[in-house]
This record gives structure tokens, C-alpha cells and sequence, in this order.
């Protein structure tokens, strides 16, 4: 009897192994990383989102900028990069195409995931001086999204491109409008969590010599101070910088009245499927591009829309 069930478990536990072996067969690949796909031209389309008119003239556009300038600049366009994030899918393709010329690292990708509504400005070490971070978030924000939501992908490409080439070129930026759009409520939360803290903690040691109403405004001005220098609007630093002001006032003013004090002062777009797989994708370089051995380092900017 005992050895009967011993074996009657054993085949159990043959059969759930046998399952799981399987079912880990069909998972892997479906969690498998998106493939990088091959660096054919200055831009490479795997969704079909550019007319072949679309990409010669962007195509033409980077291929004149390189004669010029020398730097390198490349898009790509993909259904989705899941199950990674746009930023570790982004600098996969950057090591694996490395644009930009080799010691110069002058070389900048836009990365755009299609279904995911995520994009990305990949920027090489030599032009992240230019190109820094705020700057490509800016172009993200106030010039590539805006066209995207409306559907003028090609447009939005376009304008991003170019705008890119002449902050490279040294051109700066226009002073931000206040209507600049900064994504989704998510990316400002942190701005607003880092506000509050630094209202009531680093705001107590200004109140404490400055007063209440002094120590509150100065708070305020360098909380709005370094989300100008940050993100580069005006009007969101100036948004910013009055509400450090209103939380710091109101938390030592209700420090003020509480039982422990008795001082003044206290301590809609729809995408197109992505199928099983990507299509092979189009570019007018035919094949005659590739990089020029550009290192990159993660810098650069994301958004979505």
C-alpha cells in the first residue's frame, strides 16, 4: 500500500513538473526582450507610421546635418518595447547602433514606441552639454507631443528633428510658454511631494531666522527658483513656489496656535495592433548608414502623450 501511493505521488509530482517545464516553454518568449531591430538608415520605421516620401525627406534632412556638422542623429520607430521601459530599451539601441562619431559620442536617437504612447530623446555624451536633459524634455514636451495627440506623427518627427539639429547647432531654446504642457499628473507629484517637505522642514530653518512672513517668502522663491532651473517654466515655478509658501506659512501658523506653542513662531488615440512581430520596417538610406561608433550614457529626456 505504502508503495503504491509513493508511486502514485511520484507520478503526481512527475506530471506538475512536466506542466511547469511547459508552461515556462510558451512564457519565455513572450517575455523575452524586444530584438533591437538593424540600423538600415538614419531612420528606420518598424510600424509603417511614415510615408516613404515622409522618410526621405526626414532621411535627407539628418544626411545633409552630418555633412555639415558631423553629428549623427537617427529615429526609430517601434509598436512597443515592452517588457522593458523606453529608457532601457532606448539605450540598448543606442549601444547597439552607436551613432555618433567614435572619442566625439556626437550622437542623438528619438526613440518612439508607438502602441506604448512613450517616446525618447537618447543624447551621446559630446552633445549632452547642448542637448542636456531639460532641453530635450522640452522639445518632447512643448514640440513632438503636441502634434502626436493630434495624430501628426510625420509632423511631430519632423518638427522635433529639426528643432534638435538647431539646439545642436547652438541654437537656444524660446523662453517656455506657460501653457507648456508636462505630461501626465504622475510626473508631477514628485514635484509637489519634494515642495511639501522642503515648505516644512527646510523652510523651518529660514522662518526661524527671517520670521514667519520673510522665512515663508524666501522658501517660496527658492522652491520656484529651482523648478525654473529644473524644468524650465515660468509659470509652473511660479505655481510651485507659491504654494511653498502658502504650506510653510500655514504649518508654522498652526505651530503658532497649537497646545505646545506660545510664540509667534514655531519649530484619444487609438494604435494599430502590434501582432506577433514587427515587419521589417522602411528607410530611404537603403542600407548605406550606419553609426559611427558614438558612446552614450543614459542621458537625454522621455515623455508620452
Amino acid at each position: 500500500m505504502t508503495a503504491r501511493l509513493w508511486r502514485a505521488c511520484s507520478a503526481v509530482s512527475l506530471c506538475v513538473a512536466l506542466f511547469l517545464a511547459l508552461a515556462l516553454t510558451f512564457a519565455f518568449p513572450a517575455l523575452a526582450d524586444v530584438t533591437v531591430p538593424q540600423l538600415t538608415g538614419r531612420v528606420v520605421d518598424q510600424t509603417g507610421t511614415l510615408s516613404s516620401s515622409d522618410i526621405a525627406a526626414l532621411s535627407q534632412k539628418l544626411r545633409d546635418f552630418e555633412t555639415r556638422k558631423g553629428s549623427q542623429v537617427a529615429v526609430l520607430i517601434v509598436p512597443t518595447t515592452a517588457p522593458e521601459t523606453i529608457e532601457q530599451f532606448s539605450i540598448r539601441v543606442a549601444d547597439a547602433w552607436k551613432i555618433g562619431r567614435k572619442k566625439v559620442d556626437d550622437g542623438a536617437i528619438l526613440v518612439v514606441a508607438k502602441n506604448d504612447r512613450h517616446l525618447r530623446i537618447e543624447v551621446g555624451y559630446g552633445l549632452e552639454g547642448a542637448l542636456t536633459d531639460v532641453t530635450s524634455r522640452r522639445i518632447i514636451d512643448e514640440i513632438i507631443t503636441p502634434k502626436f495627440r493630434t495624430g501628426d506623427f510625420a509632423g511631430g518627427i519632423s518638427d522635433g528633428v529639426d528643432r534638435m539639429i538647431r539646439v545642436i547647432d547652438g541654437e537656444p531654446l524660446p523662453v517656455p510658454s506657460p501653457s507648456v504642457n508636462f505630461g501626465n499628473l504622475d510626473d508631477l507629484a514628485p514635484i509637489f511631494i519634494v515642495t511639501l517637505f522642503a515648505s516644512i522642514g527646510v523652510g523651518g530653518f529660514f522662518r526661524a531666522i527671517l520670521g514667519r512672513l520673510l522665512g515663508s517668502l524666501a522658501t517660496g522663491g527658492i522652491i520656484a527658483a529651482l523648478t525654473w532651473l529644473i524644468l524650465g517654466s515660468v509659470a509652473l515655478a511660479m505655481a510651485v513656489g507659491v504654494l511653498g509658501f502658502i504650506i510653510g506659512f500655514m504649518a508654522d501658523l498652526f505651530s503658532a496656535i497649537g497646545p505646545s506653542s506660545g510664540s509667534s513662531r514655531g519649530g484619444s488615440w487609438s494604435s494599430g495592433s502590434s501582432g506577433g512581430g514587427w515587419s521589417s520596417g522602411s528607410s530611404s538610406d537603403s542600407g548605406s548608414f550606419s553609426g559611427g561608433g558614438g558612446s552614450f550614457g543614459g542621458g537625454g529626456a522621455s515623455g508620452s502623450w
